[in-house]
């Protein structure tokens, strides 16, 4: 037998992360260091909740097509690569040099906009300041 209310099976998760920024998106944002409570408990959650109410950081961060999360100059891979090698889908990666990373570890290692986050864990947006020439 269930002990479950209503209510509570129709009450949304929420998750509160400490959100941090660096580079050319810590400029940008108001508050580069804050906590954020979202729905959810996914960075895909995070990501949407947090880019609704600020579009142009998802400009900054979130590559839309795969010419968009490339740059020239990349060495090309040999033909076989050690260990497990994946990818971000189209439309789940971040630009060159931009990078999500959770509790100090990029999400491309971890599973993409489908990690888990727990109250507490750190979310970062990172995009270093290049400077050439």
């Amino acid at each position: 037998m269930s002990t479950t209310t209503d209510t509570e099976s129709t009450t949304p998760q929420t998750t509160t992360v400490a959100l941090r920024a660096t580079g050319h998106v810590r400029d940008a944002m108001e508050t580069p260091q804050q906590e954020f409570t979202f729905e959810g408990d996914t960075l895909r959650d995070l990501l949407e909740e947090f880019f609704d109410q600020h579009p142009e950081l998802a400009e900054m961060l979130i590559a839309e097509t795969e010419a968009e999360a490339s740059t020239s100059g990349w060495a090309k891979p040999p033909e076989n690569l050690p260990g497990t090698w994946h990818k971000n889908p189209e439309g789940e990666q971040t630009k060159p040099f931009a990078r999500v990373m959770v509790n100090g570890k990029f999400n491309e290692v971890l599973d993409g906009f489908d990690t888990k986050i727990s109250d507490g864990d750190r979310v970062s947006f990172v995009y270093p300041f290049i400077f050439c020439c």
